[in-house]
């Protein structure tokens, strides 16, 4: 993969006091152009070129809420969030998830996506009254929140949302909560503001369109996705609508390699992973965004970008290969379509610090294969980095 086609920032800091800008741009990693805390927004006087060779056009506007970290808006921006839910069967949601959800407007978003794992089920002792309690806890602390704001809000169905498990006989054993999915995202009332282009399978599986980007969501709630709905995504990318879009972005709740300390098994990885990669590859697909993993890890695999997005509610998991705490996360994705270009500025959410990407693992090896931090190259690996095989965790 060329940086300088597909480049990628997550900036280490948080900005805060008189100067402090000037002595965060040496220390951050990325060098992205940043603003006073204290102003909604600066303009980059010229450009700027980061410590990665990348160039930010002049004029670009920092946004971000107020008293944070503020990077460059591209020619589109994401804010990314995943995994919000607690306990089995809980209809209340932990701070970071309410702190997410009151910030994001202050990024000035286009789109925002959930990698999955809205709400908490895929426990066959809830009841059809506990299955809507949690869908009504949704909807009052993160749902209509976010639809005040008239944000587009795209999704990826997880496994504690609606499973696509199957019993024996081929009948879903999560039967009642797919059904709640259903019932909750098809009302009227809970509109995601969204362009669709295809709906039928919605909300497990849809496409939709925005700002020149061309979205293809699919069921990765299980480790296999049924061959129809891979037909359907092979025939909804080579469409003319997706090909003629300028950027192509694939979401589901699985990853195709594992990045998680306990999710690397196979039932917690989409199969077979390198055939989907090659899939997403042939049409051009610039980035696959997952969740489930709980864990932040921004990778490539051949081609193919991979956001590995942490828990925003409970129980974020220490990555594979690495000492670090793990961390809860909000991403927010800045995209030069031009350039097919996408910079990370990736925030904890605890500590409201941006994370750094150089702490991440150099690569993640998974029983599947292995995963390369965004900024590493094939070419980069050492003679010991290209003999690392999995170990489980």
């Amino acid at each position: 993969m060329s940086l300088n086609r597909r480049q990628f920032l997550v900036l280490g800091g948080l900005l805060g006091g008189v100067g402090v800008a000037t002595l965060a741009h040496r220390a951050l990693t990325s060098g992205a152009v940043s603003r006073p805390p204290s102003l909604a927004a600066t303009t980059a006087p010229s450009p700027t070129t980061t410590p990665t060779g990348q160039t930010i056009a002049a004029a670009k506007t920092a946004i971000a809420p107020k008293g944070l970290f503020a990077p460059v808006r591209g020619d589109v921006r994401i804010v990314v969030i995943s995994d919000l839910n607690s306990a089995y069967g809980s209809t209340t949601y932990e701070a970071e998830v309410h702190k997410a959800i009151a910030l994001i407007p202050g990024w000035e978003p286009d789109v925002v996506l959930s990698g999955g794992d809205m709400v908490a089920g895929q426990a066959p002792s809830l009841s059809p009254g506990e299955i809507q309690a949690m869908w009504n806890g949704f909807d009052r602390h993160v749902g209509a929140p976010l639809r005040k704001t008239g944000l587009p809000f795209g999704f990826t169905i997880g496994n504690h949302d609606a499973s696509g498990a199957l019993s024996v006989g081929g009948k879903f054993l999560f039967s009642r909560e797919r059904e709640a999915a259903a019932a909750y995202w098809n009302a009227p009332a809970h509109n995601p503001n969204l362009q669709f282009v295809d709906r039928a399978g919605f909300p497990f599986y849809y496409t939709f369109q925005h700002k020149d980007i061309f979205y293809l969501v699919w069921d990765a709630s299980t480790s296999r996705m049924p061959p129809e709905q891979i037909a359907w995504a092979e025939k909804s990318l080579a469409s003319a609508t997706a090909q003629s879009a300028k950027m192509r972005m694939v979401i589901g709740h699985l990853p195709l390699y594992a990045v998680a300390v306990g999710r690397d098994e196979l039932g917690e990885i989409l199969a077979p992973a390198d055939k989907l990669r090659a899939l997403l590859e042939k049409y051009r697909v610039h980035t696959y965004i997952s969740g489930h993993d709980h864990a932040y890890y921004p990778a490539h695999s051949g081609k193919l970008e991979l956001l590995h997005t942490s828990a925003l509610g409970s129980g974020p998991r220490p990555l594979l290969n690495s000492n670090l705490q793990p961390f809860k996360t909000l991403t927010v994705i800045d995209v030069d379509l031009d350039a097919d270009a996408t910079r990370y500025t990736t925030y904890n959410m605890t500590t409201m610090q941006v994370v750094d990407h150089k702490t991440l693992p150099r690569l993640i090896v998974g029983p599947t294969g292995r995963a390369l931090r965004l900024d590493v190259n094939e070419s980069d690996l050492t003679t010991a980095e290209r003999s690392l095989t999995f170990t489980p965790s």
